[in-house]
């Protein structure tokens, strides 16, 4: 795969098969570039066109499918990613430091110094301190709507605590508005955030891309989604969701235990789909359960009536059939993705760019899998 603009614009004049899909025409790099970056709904169009043909072709039947995530990273260093209390110290030290130089440049004036490097200076502080003022208004917005999202379950909880009268124990804390201190916030690309790699275990910035891919054979990518939180399950139902004004609503959707969302799973199935959603086992059967010296806590047990309902489900002949589907229809289109096409990292920044480029990949391999499928 080319993803760069400059040498897609090299491949028009060299490669052969790019000249025939470009009619032998030669797109400047910026107008490629520009084409990427604003033109989301016919990147979308195109995709669900292509989802289209495929279905009226035969190679495409939404039956059963499979979603996970994947991080890719994103086009900012994770050096560049401040905690909120470091952002507050520099904030200040700023402010200082501008104080300073303004004194500074009206001494120099006052004593008709030439005050050429005064505001060079002033000019990198006040843009590092509007970056800085930026970032701690994006963390504590986040924080405010975080907490007021999470009120509705700490009045429900505090209900039911008050309501227990003559029983011991501690009352649910109310949630926060103020961003704790180690929240953390990239200066070159806000939206994004710092990931850890299972394959590598390292931290990187980077965003969540989400697939749900066909589990009947054509292994054609059917819906896709960006998030910029490293959890799965907050996405889940918007994910598979946003087929149903394009292709479609399936009828079964496989999941990875890091889908395990009780509202979710509700929110499917009000639409008619059915989620099989693996559940982990509880603390008691791990491996590492088994040691000399037992436990200072009660381990964690599975409680909710859903999950149970899942986990018994799952353990079923049927069910769990169904559900080994999963590994081999959608964790070998990432592999394509980063190991053939080579697309590991976004070019564009900002949540909603990201998203544009994440759909014209997925559109790209949709491509490639139907000229496969058809040569067959």
């Amino acid at each position: 795969g080319i993803f760069s603009s400059r040498r897609i614009e090299r491949a028009t004049y060299r490669d052969i098969g790019v000249r025939f899909v470009a009619a032998n025409l030669h797109p400047d790099h910026d107008t490629i570039a520009t084409f990427r970056r604003t033109n989301r709904g016919a990147i979308e169009a195109a995709f669900a066109q292509v989802l289209l043909v495929a279905r009226e072709t035969g190679l495409l039947r939404l039956g059963v499918v499979s979603i996970d995530g994947t991080k890719i990273d994103a086009d900012a260093s994770k050096y560049r990613s401040l905690r909120y209390d470091r952002i507050r110290a520099l904030r200040e030290q700023l402010a200082v430091d501008i104080a300073k130089l303004m004194d500074q440049a009206e001494h120099a004036d006052a004593t008709d110094r030439d005050p050429q490097a005064l505001p060079e200076e002033l000019a990198r502080r006040e843009t590092l301190k509007a970056k800085l003022d930026e970032a701690c208004a994006r963390l504590e917005a986040d924080a405010k709507a975080q907490a007021e999202a999470a009120r509705p379950a700490y009045e429900k909880k505090k209900a039911v605590h008050d309501a227990k009268t003559g029983r011991r124990g501690q009352a649910p804390k109310p949630p926060d508005d103020e961003p704790p201190p180690d929240r953390q916030i990239s200066l070159t690309d806000p939206d994004s955030r710092l990931m850890r790699r299972s394959d590598a275990h390292e931290f990187r910035q980077a965003y969540n891309a989400q697939a749900v891919v066909c589990a009947e054979g054509s292994q054609l990518i059917v819906t896709t989604g960006v998030v910029a939180t490293p959890a799965d399950a907050p996405s889940f139902a918007d994910t598979v969701l946003s087929m149903e004004h394009t292709i479609g609503l399936p009828k079964t959707v496989l999941a990875d235990t890091g889908y395990a969302s009780g509202q979710a799973v509700r929110d499917l199935r009000k639409k008619g789909i059915d989620p099989l959603v693996a559940i982990g086992r509880p603390c008691a059967r791990r491996p590492y359960d088994f040691r000399p010296h037992p436990a200072a806590k009660e381990p964690r047990r599975i409680t909710e009536p859903w999950r149970l309902a899942m986990k018994a489900r799952l353990e079923t002949t049927e069910a769990g059939d169904l559900y080994r589907l999963r590994k081999q229809t959608v964790e070998p289109v990432f592999g394509i993705i980063k190991s053939i096409m080579g697309f590991r990292k976004f070019s564009l920044r900002g949540l909603a760019k990201v998203t544009t480029e994440w759909t014209l990949v997925a559109l790209a391999y949709n491509c490639k899998r139907m000229a496969r499928l058809q040569a067959a």
